[in-house]
């Protein structure tokens, strides 16, 4: 059901079904919408409920559009959650700054963009990614730098015609493990520092363990769960850590 009280801009929208994910997510709420790249005008702000920072609006008419888009399916959910019209703004390494009580993640790919948010009562990380498949040359040439050496077994022992497929998933869900973690732990971490041990066939539930140690409370050795959903061409992926 589209947030009547978020005003979309000409090239925004429509807002998109809910929940692309096989399991549902207790009190979380997610907004994605499409946007059109030959429809943005300049300065698109005025009378909008998004404010964007300088370096924003600074920017190429592409981040302007992507910032623009993020921001209002964050809007439209944040709204649903709390009843107020919230925007986020951004911390120092960029990131969302959500509202006090509320952890969420923002994602944009090609011409989508989504996000989720939960009471952080409820969640204490939630991190969300889109991205559309690879096609096998690039995943390919990607692979050394996004899979672990076991993962890589697994992508020798495909079809080729599927290791596009799986190293997109596999990046998608790394990317969102990133998303959910870093505001929890502060510290960077990178594709070599988790794996993929487990999956169904048709990987839609994943469960990644951490191979490095990030804090006292996340040790290597630590299983976190994910699920990973279709929407059109796009693969999105979500990493959720319960409170």
């Amino acid at each position: 059901m589209a947030d009547t009280n978020t005003p979309l801009p000409g090239c925004c929208g429509p807002w998109l079904p809910d929940w692309p994910w096989p399991q549902p997510l207790a009190g979380a709420h997610w907004m994605g919408l499409r946007f059109q790249r030959e429809r943005f005008m300049p300065e698109p702000w005025a009378g909008g409920p998004v404010e964007p920072p300088d370096s924003v609006r600074g920017a190429a008419p592409k981040r302007q559009l992507e910032y623009l888009a993020g921001r209002l399916c964050a809007h439209a959910a944040l709204h649903r959650l709390t009843g107020r019209a919230t925007v986020p703004g951004s911390t120092p390494s960029r990131a969302p700054a959500w509202p006090a009580g509320v952890v969420g993640s923002i994602t944009h790919s090609g011409d989508l963009a989504a996000s989720i948010v939960a009471r952080r009562s409820a969640w204490r990380g939630l991190g969300l990614d889109a991205e559309l498949p690879m096609n096998p040359e690039r995943a390919e040439r990607l692979a050394a730098q996004i899979l672990t050496p076991g993962e890589r077994e697994r992508l020798t022992a495909m079809d080729p015609a599927d290791r596009g497929i799986f190293v997109t998933q596999v990046f998608s869900l790394k990317e969102s493990l990133f998303k959910a973690l870093f505001p929890l732990v502060g510290v960077r971490f990178y594709f070599q520092d988790a794996r993929l041990v487990a999956r169904d066939e048709a990987m839609t539930t994943a469960t990644l363990e951490l191979l490095a140690s990030l804090s006292p409370d996340w040790p290597a050795g630590t299983y976190l769960t994910g699920q990973v959903g279709r929407l059109g061409d796009h693969l999105l992926s979500l990493i959720t850590i319960p409170a």
